[in-house]
């Protein structure tokens, strides 16, 4: 497995050697997987140091807030991982659609910070990426690039954000104030869609040893991350809904995990909830580029969805739906669930609760989408009320401000009223069906696998044997031992360095 970049051994002492005395100096100590995937094994000592911290600050002890149990203020930690259960009055089924809040993760506000932390760490401890010579380039979207980039800073490094010119602007003023230099921006052309063109930045970059590239498509750490972290957090959410269902009465069951492919990273925790409860898992795209449903591209606005090809570290065999959302239903459902005269609609005429609308400024564009793709899973299986459904918001609201006065003025030239919003939720919410779906049966997993052959192995010069090796299930369940292995790796380079030694 170490030909996929999934090293579990030291490989250069001497450069594990420079990032301990690095992180010795800095006083930077680093939480294990098994820590971020259970915050309660973090220990008091630690947690207590972290009163004083705030949320946003680049301090390396914000590492141990790099979780889903983030309290409403990002500083306390909650018994649960933030979550709302939204209400028929707002998707119109009566299936039980449960959303995970990424927004209360540290810094970026979004839970990518986690898969870089898991990108990153592993890199480290193994002795493949020197943090006081190296620059850790991440390319992305949007919020990976940002995770990469406040992990970075925190870890005492460089971190360059490598994302096409056409992300909303509110990611690239945040960038701005965390980056090293202005350099470390690096735009190419085109918006959502274009992942190619962010590869070919990165193969310039890469011709020089002191940049090293975490590629979130192909990185596995980005998968084993989500699998552990997030895959337990959202258990431990249904676990919750499933104990009060029973006091009522009523017998919950898992029925899907829903998330948009993106790196397909995010997925991984799927593979994680269908084990243990047998969820299906779902694979979201944008209808503009439904390159997973019928080999398609094109141009769309669902901002953090990377697509046009097939990442390496998407399980694509253990896939059970693939579908598509068009991001003209994200695009004027965001403007919708911000705007007074749509909220003032979603209350008024839909009696959707104040705490659903409460919850509201945390949905982006990716989030809008995964929720649209349940309620179309929803239809499609026609479940009803103990069947649940669950799936993540990615980052919140106050991402795409920019973007939302850009369609408000597009679309709504006249004005967003109670009109308008009538005509937004009954078209793309309640209207929301079962098209642009598919079941995959093993024919449509093997067309989806073969396509990822052209990004690759004839354009990016993957071996053939470590791309086809991808097929069998035991690879996937091979790689889990990893996290044992890094862990214990991570616990013996903190006892090198010394920091939070008693």
């Amino acid at each position: 497995m170490s030909s996929l970049g999934v090293e579990t051994h030291l490989v250069d002492a001497a450069v594990r050697d420079r990032a301990v005395a690095h992180f010795r100096d800095a006083g930077i100590m680093l939480p294990t997987l098994a820590e971020l995937a259970d915050p309660a094994r973090i220990p008091d000592s630690t947690t207590d140091a972290l009163a004083g911290v705030g949320p946003d600050e680049a301090d390396p002890r914000n590492l141990f807030r790099i979780h889903w149990y983030n309290d409403v203020d990002r500083t306390s930690r909650a018994a649960l991982p933030a979550h709302v259960v939204l209400p028929r009055e707002l998707t119109g089924v009566d299936a039980t659609i449960v959303v995970a809040l990424g927004d209360r993760f540290p810094m970026i506000r979004a839970h990518k910070v986690l898969a870089a932390y898991g990108c990153l760490a592993p890199r480290i401890v193994t002795g493949t990426f020197d943090p006081a010579h190296q620059r850790a380039v991440w390319p992305s979207t949007g919020n990976y690039c940002r995770g990469g980039v406040a992990i970075s800073r925190i870890l005492g490094c460089r971190g360059v954000a490598v994302l096409p010119e056409g992300m909303s602007q509110e990611r690239f003023d945040w960038l701005r104030g965390w980056v090293v230099s202005p350099e470390d921006i690096i735009t190419t052309p085109g918006t959502e869609s274009n992942v190619r063109e962010i590869y070919e930045a990165c193969d310039e970059l890469a011709g020089d040893p002191g940049n090293v590239i975490l590629n979130q498509f192909a990185e596995f750490g980005n998968h084993l991350v989500h699998w552990l972290c997030t895959g337990r957090a959202l258990g431990a959410v249904f676990e919750h809904l499933r104990e009060a269902g029973a006091e009522a009465g009523r017998e919950l069951r898992l029925r899907a995990f829903v998330s948009a492919s993106g790196s397909a990273g995010t997925l991984g925790a799927g593979d994680h909830l269908k084990s243990e409860y047998g969820a299906a898992i779902v694979a979201v795209e944008a209808l503009e580029c439904p390159t997973l449903l019928r080999n398609g591209f094109g141009e769309h606005n669902i901002q953090g969805i990377g697509d046009k090809h097939v990442p390496l570290i998407h399980h694509v065999h253990n896939t059970d739906i693939v579908t598509a959302v068009t991001d003209r239903a994200t695009d004027q459902l965001a403007v919708l669930f911000s705007d007074p005269a749509g909220l003032a609609y979603l209350a008024d005429r839909c009696g959707v609760p104040e705490a659903t609308l409460a919850a509201l400024p945390s949905f982006g564009l990716s989030s809008i989408c995964n929720i649209l793709a349940a309620v179309k899973v929803a239809k499609h299986l026609d479940l009803g009320p103990e069947d649940v459904i669950v799936t993540v918001a990615t980052d919140g609201a106050p991402m795409y401000q920019s973007e939302r006065d850009r369609i408000t003025a597009r679309d709504f030239a006249d004005g967003f009223d109670e009109a308008a919003a009538a005509g937004v939720f009954g078209r793309w919410m309640l209207g929301a069906d079962t098209s642009d779906l598919l079941e995959t049966t093993s024919r449509d997993r093997d067309r989806i696998f073969d396509l990822g052959y052209y990004t690759w192995v004839e354009q990016r010069g993957t071996a053939i044997e470590d791309f086809v090796v991808r097929r069998d299930p035991g690879f996937w369940t091979g790689l889990h031992d990893s996290i044992e292995a890094w862990d214990e790796m991570i616990v013996d380079f903190n006892a090198r360095t010394g920091v939070g030694a008693p």
